[in-house]
This record gives structure tokens, sequence and C-alpha cells, in this order.
């Protein structure tokens, strides 16, 4: 990466690094639609670095645009909205080539659904039930990521479309160390046999890693336990106590920071069961030619988890800070860092087999990219997303008449079928509910009746909306309120950013924002 790119997105690399930040700026966004939504999301995405952008929007600035759309401004007035939007993005960041298409998103994607292929992500926004299932058709039939996003009113929608997303980065929250304290190898325990519990000098006492701490007292623990470490709570109870014997003050952190940690002797030997699906899916079991590099890689970590791992995934190779003289430390950083890449080794020679057994080039995939799938074994997400039609279609029908009868989803899952309701009306009577003044009562009933048409076809047969929430429905007259255009527009970047980036888990379902409650809900339709 260039040293001007650095500089220039220093704070965000910190976040997704040098590898997220040279995908970024390799994305090629498309974006159907330039209204606010759509605008606030583009605008996230270019301060971001993206490469390039395309904004398809076929309509002119009008005034209502300049009260919820700070991308325009009157000299705006009567010119194409594309045009306008993509100059002001184009002003954020120079280092983003922006251009774009004076169409109707509908019609490009009726008359010219090849036009979207060379895209890494299409944001659509805005864009009716109709038109989402066969641009959803299209992108996945060219392998091109497809991010919905639509704010209505006091409420808004986000949704990603495509087959399968691969994490390696998943950068959880809370992630227990791998420090193997339940399975320490070889040249660990030698390392630990080198020091002393008992020894008498004070200061090398309280400087004692607690990671060498917990070694010595577990192979104590269980030699007296038949070769068990503690399991139950009672045990682990015990286990902390015998941690306390072995301090000479009450002041001594190492030993605190032991006791904290004990839990760790007593984790589960093996890998989780999410890891096992993966290693046993499909993918992994049957690589060929035409394998993504992700599924190559399980291949050669189900290999070997079942040999040299013995059961385990690699060591991912660091420890955190802890209490302990700097050479202690450093010793141990480094039987861990030669552990890592011990395992590497095995790993990388595995995938070269692999990829020469099925007909690739043995080195196509890199050695940077093996070490860091090794760093995030444990933390690997496959993530599959069901087509739009088989939402409409097969209908998750014990999900979403769990969501309506739960107070808390309740609001979320009623916006999700009345949005579906104003598409249908959309297509009836070519305009939203509640646009006129003077046929609002008469909206109101005809909305009425097309929801309860949605929830019968949802499965939810007997089931009610609330009139207060058809009757907003209709005041909201398929405005996009600045501030719900911002929320929708931010998550949808934020989606955008971790889908193009692989890096954090995305969404894996329907967000739906309740503006009135000021809530916003995963459902799982």
């Amino acid at each position: 990466m260039a040293a001007e790119s650095k500089t220039k997105y220093d704070r965000q690399l910190r976040i997704w690094g040098d590898q997220g930040q040279t995908a970024l700026e390799k994305a090629s966004i498309c974006l159907l639609n330039c209204g606010p939504t759509g605008s606030e999301a583009l605008k996230n995405l270019v301060l971001g670095g993206v490469g390039s952008i395309t904004v398809i929007d076929g309509t002119k600035v009008e005034k209502h645009d300049l009260g919820n759309n700070f991308l325009l401004d009157e000299a705006s007035l009567g010119q194409s909205k594309a045009k306008c939007v993509c100059a002001f993005l184009q002003e954020l960041n120079d280092s983003v080539k922006a251009k774009f298409v004076e169409e109707s998103p509908e019609a490009l994607i009726e008359r010219n659904p090849s036009f979207f292929s060379p895209f890494t992500l299409v944001i659509a926004t805005q864009l009716l039930e109709i038109s989402l299932l066969k641009l959803d058709k299209i992108c996945r039939q060219s392998n091109v990521m497809l991010l919905v996003a639509r704010s209505y009113g006091l409420t808004g929608l986000v949704r990603i479309c495509l087959k399968e997303h691969d994490v390696v980065e998943s950068k959880p929250e809370h992630f227990v160390d791998d420090l193997r304290l339940h399975n320490p190898w070889p040249e660990l325990k030698e390392f630990a046999k080198t020091m002393d519990l008992n020894v008498t000098d004070p200061v090398v006492h309280k400087h004692i890693p607690y990671i060498v701490i917990l070694i010595h007292i577990a192979e104590k623990w269980a030699d007296g336990h038949g070769g068990c470490l503690p399991i139950t709570r009672q045990e682990k109870k015990e286990f902390k106590d015998l941690i306390k014997g072995y301090m000479i003050n009450p002041d001594e952190e190492n030993y605190k920071e032991a006791i904290e940690s004990s839990y760790k002797v007593s984790l589960p030997y093996g890998i989780s069961s999410q890891l096992r699906q993966i290693i046993n899916d499909n993918n992994a079991v049957e690589v060929n030619s035409a394998s993504p590099d992700f599924w190559i890689l399980v291949a050669a970590l189900k290999e070997f988890i079942e040999n040299e791992g013995a059961g385990e995934p690699p060591l991912e190779g660091s420890i955190p800070d802890m209490t302990s003289l700097t050479e202690y430390y450093i010793s141990l950083q480094r039987i861990y860092q030669a552990k890592f890449e011990s395992d590497c080794l095995a790993i990388e020679h595995r995938v070269r087999t692999i990829l020469k057994r099925i007909g690739r080039d043995p080195d196509s995939i890199s050695r940077a990219f093996i070490k860091n799938f090794c760093k995030n074994t444990r933390k690997l997400t496959v993530c599959r997303y069901r087509p739009l039609e088989d939402e409409l279609i097969s209908p998750a029908i014990s999900e979403l008449q769990k969501y309506m009868t739960d107070e808390d989803f309740s609001f979320s899952v009623s916006f999700y079928i009345l949005l579906r309701a104003v598409d249908r009306f959309t297509a009836n009577y070519n305009r939203f509910p509640g646009l006129f003044d003077n046929e609002m009562e008469e909206d109101i009933s005809r909305l009425k009746t097309i929801a309860v048409g949605v929830l019968s076809d949802s499965g939810l047969h007997g089931s009610t909306l609330a009139e207060d929430l058809i009757n907003e429905m209709c005041r909201f007259g398929g405005a996009e309120i600045h501030p719900v255009a911002a929320f929708i527009g931010g998550v949808a970047s934020q989606e955008a950013i971790k889908l193009i980036t692989k890096q954090f888990v995305p969404l894996n379902g329907t967000l739906v924002f309740n503006g009135i409650d000021q809530k916003s809900q995963v459902l799982s339709v």
C-alpha cells in the first residue's frame, strides 16, 4: 500500500489493516438510486477510500430533494440527480473514481442485466420488491454481492443478498486467548519447569508469568486427580484455593492474574462445534480446481486437525499482557511464536499439496494469506443467505409467528410486513399510500387489506397489525426522512465494508429499524 494511503487512512487502518484497506481500494461499487439513503451510504464508502463508484439514477433534482439530501444544493435544481451527487462525492475524496449513469435502475435491471457483472458490490436503495427479486437473481448468477437498503418514514431495513460469505478475520469482541494451558506442548512444559514456584526471592516470585503458574499447578492437580483437570464448580474453587496457597504476599499481581485466568485450564480439548461444522462442510470435503481459496485452506485445516494437530487447530501464537520479568515474557513469546510457525508450516505444506492435486499452481495462495488464516482458524465464520424469492415463497413461518407474539419484536416484524404491503400497494396504484391527503382514509383501508394478504402469504393466518402502525405507514407517504436515511445508510455502508474486507461478521437476516421506539433488530425471515 502506498505511503500516501497509509497517512490518509491512518485511523481506519487500525481497524481493518493493510489487507482490508487494499480490498477497499480495489472495490467497485454500484449505487442504485441516490436519494438520501443511497447518498449517505456511498458518502461513507467514498470517505473510506473505495476504488470506484457508479451512481445510477434517472431522476432530476426537485425542491423536496434539497431538504433531505445534503449532497445537493439549489444550483442542482433541474439537473441530473446522479450527476450532481456524483460530483459532490468526488469532492470528498479525489482518489476515488466516480461516474454516473442517468437511467432508471428498474429499466437497467430489465434491459441490461449484464451491466452489474463487473461490480464488486451493488447497493440497491429504495427499490420495490419486484425489481429486487430480479436484481437478486442477476447478482447471484454473476457472483456479485448485493446489499439492499431502504428508508421509509420512521422505519427502514438493510439486508444482504449473496450465496455465501466466508470470513477469516471475524474479530469477535470477546474471545478466550489461545494459550493451550489445558494441553501444553513439550517446549512450553520444559520452559515452565525452569521456574520454581517456591523460589525464595520475592522479586522473582511476584514476576513469574501466570501461564507458568497455571501449568505448574494444573500438573500438580492432575497428578492428584487421576490425570483430570478441574471440571465441576467445586473443583474449580479448590483449584483457585491451590493457587492462593502459593502466594507469599496478597499483592502479588501475577497470582491474581493466575486466579482470574484459572478457567483457561479447564477449557475443553479439541475444536468448537462451529469449526467442526465448517471443516465437515461439503465444500471442504470435495475441493476442486474451481474451489475458492478459503475452502482449500479449510480442507488443509481439516487434514491438520486430524494429523499434526491431534484434534486441535493451529496455535494462534500470541500471548496477552501479564505481570512478568521482561526476559520471561520474551521467552514465552518466542515459544508461542515458534509453535505457531511450526503449525503454519504444516498447514502450508498441506495447502500446496492440495493445490497440486487439484491441478492448480501450488504457489497460487500466498504465504501471507495462509498465515493470516492460521491465526484465525478458531474464529472462522461462514454466512449463507437465502434468495429473496425463497423468503417470499417459503417464509420462515415459525420464526415470524414467534416474532408476532413477542412484545419486543412485534413492532419490527409489523414494519417488515407493512413495507412489503407498501410495495404491493405501489405496484397496484403506481404511487405510495398516503401521498394525497384527500385519499388518506381510503389508502389506509387499501393498505390494511393488502397487509392482511401479506400476512396470509407469510403463513400468519389470523394475525393482525396495529391500526396505529398502518395509519403511520400511510402518513409517511413514502418520505425519506434524513435522520432515518442517515442511520440506514450508515448501517448499509458498515455492512458493505464488512463484505468487501471480509472482516467482522455481517448481518445474517433482515435488520429492521423502528424509529418510533428507536430500536433496530435483526429478523431471521
